[in-house]
């Protein structure tokens, strides 16, 4: 079965062609084109400016991926699309591309959540398709989404807990904006936490010990904030270790809770998935600790973590809904519920 993927649902246009089989996933292509650079300037995505690049680039971008592949559009079986969540204008984007495509190509559309995008490219690993070993346990972390899911099999994902306030990766980027670092903070402060002393600051990790599976990194970026304000001036050493021990605290709380859920739950792995599961020290932590408690451990290659139409075309694989073009619309609030 050959797919294309479509996603926009934040400041990436991109697609990809996905070849797929139970017995064997191969991406064709997958061309990414991003706005970031412009977002970098205002220190964070600007809605607007997102869904215009990507109107500009849409066309381009799914040309490039066909000719990559080199497949004609006659040769693909379906259409899968981002239809949420994410920004309203920008799903619209990558939305209403699929419809037209589907109507001009006469090829069935598959609606994909964005959230199951960031656990199913997991299943591109030959290594994973071969478990059959359920329960599992995934973690989405990202700049607008940290959640726990519970999978009885492959097509089935359950909700477990999620945050109550900031995201990781937001709180990455609201607190990397106090250390005036650019926009993402994320890699930034994990490249800056190498030389930080992990004892300089005792930041808070809220809800780690409570009876609950939720997260919560609020409180951990106003502790930061009071740190910043009592400095006069912020030395590049300061940087360095509160860099150090904020991300100390996110890993411990995202570590700490996936694994707590993953022993209530049986689970026979773990499945990493969203932009900060590219962050390595992250991907460390979770081995060191799950080597000794017999669960495996998966997290897609790095370019694969951040948003992209391979991860949409894998997920329409396994979630096979196909509907007219008639019928599909975008859902900015859509949830794993």
């Amino acid at each position: 079965m050959i797919i294309l993927g479509i996603e926009t649902s934040c400041d990436e246009t991109a697609a990809s062609i996905v070849k797929a089989e139970k017995s064997n996933i191969k991406i064709l292509s997958n061309i990414v084109s991003s706005s970031m650079e412009l977002h970098s300037k205002t220190g964070g995505i600007i809605p607007e400016i997102a869904a215009r690049e990507q109107i500009k680039y849409m066309i381009p971008v799914i040309d490039d991926a066909l000719k990559t592949a080199n497949i004609l559009p006659g040769n693909i079986d379906a259409i899968a699309v981002t239809v949420g969540p994410g920004l309203i204008g920008s799903l619209l984007v990558g939305v209403e591309t699929a419809r037209t495509l589907s109507y001009v190509w006469e090829k069935p559309l598959i609606p994909v959540n964005h959230l199951f995008g960031h656990i199913y490219i997991n299943f591109i690993d030959d290594d994973l398709r071969k478990i059959e070993n359920f329960p599992a346990v995934a973690l989405v972390v990202s700049g607008g989404h940290t959640d726990l899911v519970y999978m009885k099999n492959i097509q089935s994902v359950k909700w477990i807990a999620g945050t109550r306030d900031d995201a990781a990766g937001e709180a990455y980027d609201k607190i990397g904006r106090l250390l005036g670092l650019s926009y993402p903070a994320g890699p930034v402060i994990e490249k800056l936490a190498k030389s930080g002393n992990p004892k300089a600051y005792n930041f808070p990790r809220p809800l780690i010990h409570e009876d609950t599976f939720d997260f919560s990194f609020s409180g951990l970026k106003t502790a930061a904030l009071r740190e910043v304000e009592k400095e006069k001036s912020l030395t590049d050493e300061k940087v360095k270790n509160i860099s150090r021990c904020v991300q100390d605290a996110i890993i411990d709380s995202l570590v700490t809770k996936t694994i707590n859920a993953a022993k209530k739950y049986n689970a026979k792995f773990i499945i990493l998935g969203g932009g900060v599961a590219a962050n390595q020290t992250l991907r460390d932590r979770f081995l060191a600790n799950l080597s000794m408690l017999g669960i495996n451990f998966f997290a897609p290659v790095r370019n694969l973590c951040t948003d992209n139409g391979a991860m949409i075309a894998v997920a329409g694989f396994f979630n096979q809904n196909f509907i007219d073009w008639k019928n599909i619309t975008a859902n900015p609030e859509l949830y794993f519920d």
